[in-house]
């Protein structure tokens, strides 16, 4: 088990250091490009820092620990969510939920709820399609890819210039100051790299792990592994705080929850046969918990307050009680 732990915490410590330089990254091609920290935010960074879901999870699957991969996609989305209301305790501000001007990001979270409500539907479906495919794939990750796809399309259409994010320039560390796109391009694809390459040394001590503490798939893939796959959204979203980036901090979370219901697609291109037939029905349950606290955080966004106060608003409080409820339920469903 110990050389397990070390070949963890190495891992997750590049893992770290390549999430944080991705965001720098993503911030100076938004910037450059013009797309704004929304959409790169939603796409750029949220795909890249989803990247060890994606690496984890084929290996789980190819493996037949369709359960471990499942659980992790679910449980990343509920960290992903802790990270968003942990910040928004933490963080002074006048306004919604971290950002100052964020009732856009209600498309975001609208469409993470529309897709993880696919997956829920499917899991709780799959005793009646059976193993149908199409292609090779079952229907629901048929209808997860053009649902995220139409997503994707319609976060593009609302996106915004980066005049949102134009403060974020003027705290850029020098060196970022004078890179140029293509060399920007060059350090996030690096960065990305980095990131795919460690996840599978993150997944294979992460499997023993769970072997050897005897919680069972579901639950240590929704818990254990999701709070190692999601460390690269931990350092991007905090960095990306930092430095001035809220639109990019929002838009990633969202963005990683909408991209890892979108991974069960490949995930079921690498199964032997329909994935959502072969997952444990109590997934459902994750998805809906996932469902409900994003409601929560939508509310928050959408809520006028005329001052947020650090530690004393009530929808970060309600959504972190509610994700570790969530935990504590899954315990014991599992």
């Amino acid at each position: 088990m110990t050389g397990d732990v070390a070949l963890f915490a190495v891992t997750a410590a590049v893992i770290v250091l390549a999430g944080a330089a991705l965001t720098q990254f993503g911030d100076v091609i938004a910037n450059r490009t013009r797309l704004g920290g929304l959409l790169v935010g939603t796409i750029l960074i949220a795909g890249a820092t989803s990247l060890p879901e994606l690496g984890v999870n084929v290996s789980a699957v190819r493996r037949g620990d369709a359960d471990l991969a499942a659980g992790d996609l679910l449980g990343s989305s509920l960290m992903n969510l802790l990270i968003l209301a942990t910040l928004d305790l933490t963080r002074y501000s006048r306004g919604r939920m971290l950002s100052k001007a964020s009732a856009k990001q209600a498309l975001g979270a609208t469409s993470s709820i529309a897709l993880t409500a696919i997956v829920a539907i499917f899991i709780m479906s799959s005793a009646h399609l059976g193993n149908v495919e199409i292609w090779r794939v079952g229907p629901g990750t048929i209808v997860l890819l053009a649902g995220y796809l139409l997503c994707l399309r319609l976060i593009h259409r609302s996106r915004q210039g980066p005049g949102t994010e134009s403060a974020a320039r003027a705290i850029w560390p020098p060196f970022l100051r004078k890179l140029e796109l293509k060399g920007a391009i060059v350090g996030y694809v690096i960065a990305a790299t980095v990131i795919l390459a460690a996840a599978p040394l993150l997944s294979r001590a992460a499997g023993n792990l769970a072997e050897q503490t005897g919680l069972g798939g579901t639950f240590f893939g929704s818990t254990f592994v999701a709070l190692s796959t999601s460390l690269p959204e931990v350092v991007t979203t905090f960095t990306a705080v930092r430095i001035g980036a809220l639109d990019m901090a929002m838009g990633n979370i969202l963005g990683s929850n909408s991209f890892n219901m979108v991974i069960f697609f490949p995930l079921d291109l690498a199964f032997d046969r329909s994935l959502f037939a072969a997952i444990s029905a109590s997934h459902g349950y994750t998805a809906l918990c996932v469902i409900v606290v994003t409601c929560v955080v939508l509310l928050g966004q959408l809520y006028p307050v005329e001052r947020k106060k650090p530690l004393l608003e009530p929808d970060g409080w309600l959504a972190i009680t509610l994700i570790v409820a969530s935990f504590t339920g899954l315990y014991f469903i599992r």
